[in-house]
């Protein structure tokens, strides 16, 4: 398990408080799980994702991620609708592990409302959330 100081937490990137990182691109998101999160998980062997058009509401189970330890469920930080999904975690789930803010990426949402996303941490606050 890596020390808090250890911890890669890209400035680019915004947090909830269930782990998933969030990337603003324009007007979709990008989303995976935190370097805390895939840490704690450990090796992971499977990644669940949603069918592009699916609609989530904010704290709903949007998928599935699985490890040599345990599985966890990934969690909408925002109402919004999939409109891509990261394929290649079907055959690759351990990119997860390997590079979570880039290939290991999971879903892009477009939201139904973008101000809520303003509503989640800063790298700063997540690494306070995580003391």
């Amino acid at each position: 398990m890596k020390e808090l100081n250890e911890l890669v937490l890209p400035d680019d990137v915004l947090y909830s408080d269930d782990h998933e990182w969030v990337r603003v691109e324009g007007d979709t998101v990008r989303i995976g799980i935190s370097d805390f999160a895939q840490d704690q998980l450990g090796d992971i062997v499977y990644v669940d994702l949603p069918a592009v058009g699916t609609s989530f509401q904010k704290d709903q189970s949007f998928g599935v991620v699985e490890s040599v330890k345990s599985v966890s469920e990934m969690l909408m930080p925002f109402n919004g609708e999939i409109v891509e999904v990261n394929d290649v975690l079907e055959d690759n789930p351990e990119l997860v592990n390997t590079d979570t803010y880039g290939d290991g990426w999971m879903i892009v949402v477009k939201p139904d409302d973008p101000s809520e996303i303003d509503s989640l941490f800063t790298p700063q606050k997540y690494r306070e959330l995580l003391k």
